[in-house]
């Protein structure tokens, strides 16, 4: 466990922020239109509306309705927590809530997480929020984290620092090259489908890390696996395990919280890694859980 994080923090969600002064609803479409590079005619097409009318909108010659500015922001693929900025922006009131996980209407949501990581077991799976702070994992994530700095492990704990950082797990990490390139790659693509400050700064500050002392420009053991997936390589009390995950997210969302809520689960790339942590799991069932393998 991360300092007891088993079960899914109660921690306040953090409110949408409004948005900032000066911006209209016509700047942020745009914004959002440039971001997913389409021009005003393609935006328009998909739509059903007029290239002209698209643009008065922009330009602010024209106040969307509130039905207009959900239906540009569904062809955007506008994430619902901006999609709440462009309401207010263009005067109406957010439509999507934003509870805090101890909600009791998000009490079957919580379970579903529950399941889904509990399930897992006894490989290792984590839920996070939109900015990789870890909310819940199971108990098999424990032997990953062998060698982290307890203010690390201190709540919240963000998962891409934690695995990077110099006193995270990086100097655990084999393919440390291969895998910090992994994570900023898939943390861009965030950045990109988001325009989330706060993953820009969390980006900035993981690419500035050192190389862990010994870590090899060249990572051995993933030229057999790496065509399908980048995998995790880490030593560990039982041993070298490799990992790959998969990320598993609510489906059609209308809370503002479940819909930046995913699941990290990590499975076996190779045979020695899923007996080990089969092993492992039955060690610790037994009382002796210092029983180390392979």
């Amino acid at each position: 466990m991360i300092g007891g994080m088993n079960t899914l923090s109660l921690a306040q969600t953090v409110p949408s922020p409004a948005p900032a002064a000066g911006r209209t609803v016509g700047d942020l479409l745009r914004e959002w239109r440039q971001r997913r590079r389409m021009s005003q005619l393609l935006l328009a097409t998909e739509a059903d509306i007029s290239t002209r009318h698209l643009s008065f909108v922009e330009s602010g010659r024209a106040l969307p309705s509130r039905e207009m500015v959900m239906h540009l922001a569904e062809r955007l693929e506008v994430p619902l927590r901006a999609r709440n900025a462009l309401l207010v922006a263009a005067g109406y009131a957010p439509l999507f809530r934003e509870r805090p996980l101890s909600d009791p209407q998000l009490a079957a949501a919580r379970e579903a997480v529950e399941l889904v990581l509990k399930g897992h077991e006894p490989y290792p799976a984590l839920a996070i929020d939109r900015h990789w702070t870890i909310v819940a994992t199971n108990n098999a994530l424990a032997p990953l984290l062998s060698g982290a700095s307890p203010e690390l492990l201190t709540p919240p704990v963000n998962a891409l620092r934690l695995s990077l950082h110099p006193r995270g797990i990086a100097a655990s990490i084999v393919n440390w090259h291969a895998w910090r390139e992994h994570v900023l790659a898939r943390l861009q693509r965030q950045i990109d489908v988001s325009g989330d400050d706060t993953l820009s700064a969390l980006r900035d500050e993981l690419a500035a890390y050192p190389a862990p002392p010994g870590a090899d420009t060249a990572d051995p053991g993933d030229a057999s696996f790496n065509q399908v997936a980048v995998p995790l390589r880490l030593r560990t009390p039982i041993g070298v395990l490799s990992f790959f995950s998969t990320t598993t997210v609510f489906g059609t969302p209308v809370d503002v919280t479940l819909s930046e809520l995913a699941i990290e689960a990590f499975f076996p790339a190779d045979q020695h890694t899923a007996t080990a942590l089969r092993e492992f799991a039955a060690a610790s069932e037994r009382g002796d859980g210092g029983a180390e393998a392979g």
